[in-house]
């Protein structure tokens, strides 16, 4: 994801170049053909693209506003997770008696709680982005912990089981009362449910029959604006041509990326920078310093 920076406008150009193509070949097609049989071709009149244009004008913003719903919808959701998995560590560190909350150690109560959240937002990002989920966790996980989560299929949902688990413990053993383990049972239903949001959003897919009928549409506007322009501008048609569908594409490209916050784009939800935050407050909350993170190499550029 991009932060403060200004937005690599190449990056979406390559992924439009063989549009840009199509419409450069059918643009010297139409010149050629009038050329050869302009006496005999249609005039049409420039009222029709100008109609045309429009309508796609209207479909592109819908789209557009429809994209920006749902990456502004996955932003609130790991907006969500950030808040509960500070609120998680909060309460727990509140809860639990002194005996508990000053060990220190990798086997500490609070420090297996803390570890395993952070661990828990970046296994659910990388989820999300389609790597792979334990990648980079051996810091934050035992080695059993580490072992048991091979085995499982939904990683994520293991590290929360986990966390109910070492509550139920903690319960049984008389570190927490009811009424605290209620509390903490209902920030990891949030979790949990933040959770299911988002992979809704991962696995609901935007209609193709939307992008296809855009797609259409921009061709057919190309087309009939060329004919529009028969005795016009002459060779200046093909510029202007390109210039205008550029746009199009450039917009409906955009609308498509937006449409995916979890797809490692440059448009994407910053599930590491967020989950980067999540560590450092959580560390600060079990008195460890604040770490200082590398910089993210952001190779979607390349994609």
């Amino acid at each position: 994801m991009l932060l403060n920076k200004s937005f690599p406008v190449g990056y979406i150009f390559r992924h439009i170049r063989a549009d840009v193509m199509r419409v450069l070949l059918i643009s010297i097609f139409f010149h050629l053909l009038k050329l050869a049989l302009g006496t005999y071709l249609p005039l049409i009149p420039l009222q029709l693209p100008t109609i045309l244009g429009s309508l796609i004008s209207l479909l592109l913003a819908f789209k557009t506003g429809q994209s920006y719903d749902r990456w502004w919808e996955a932003r609130k959701i790991w907006g969500a997770i950030v808040n509960d998995s500070r609120t998680l560590v909060l309460q727990a560190r509140t809860f639990l008696p002194d005996a508990y909350r000053q060990q220190t150690g990798p086997t500490a109560p609070l420090q297996m709680l803390a570890y395993r959240q952070m661990a828990w937002c970046y296994c659910l990002g990388q989820r999300l982005r389609g790597l792979a989920p334990l990648a980079g966790l051996e810091a934050y996980l035992t080695e059993s912990e580490l072992a048991g989560l091979r085995q499982e299929g939904h990683k994520p949902l293991a590290l929360l089981t986990l966390h109910a688990d070492q509550f139920r413990g903690l319960y049984q053993q008389g570190a927490l009362n009811a009424y605290q383990q209620v509390q903490l049972d209902a920030t990891l239903v949030r979790l949990a449910d933040a959770m299911g949001q988002a992979e809704r959003i991962k696995t609901t897919v935007f209609p193709v029959s939307y992008r296809l009928l855009v797609y259409s549409f921009i061709y057919l506007f190309l087309m009939t604006l060329s004919l529009g322009l028969v005795k016009a501008i002459g060779l200046w048609e093909i510029p202007v041509l390109l210039t205008l569908s550029s746009s199009f594409f450039l917009l409906e490209r955009t609308a498509r990326y937006l449409q995916d916050p979890f797809n490692n784009k440059p448009t994407d939800t910053p599930v590491t920078t967020l989950a980067r935050t999540v560590e450092a407050n959580l560390r600060q909350l079990v008195g460890e310093p604040t770490p200082v993170f590398p910089a993210v190499h952001e190779t979607f550029y390349r994609m």
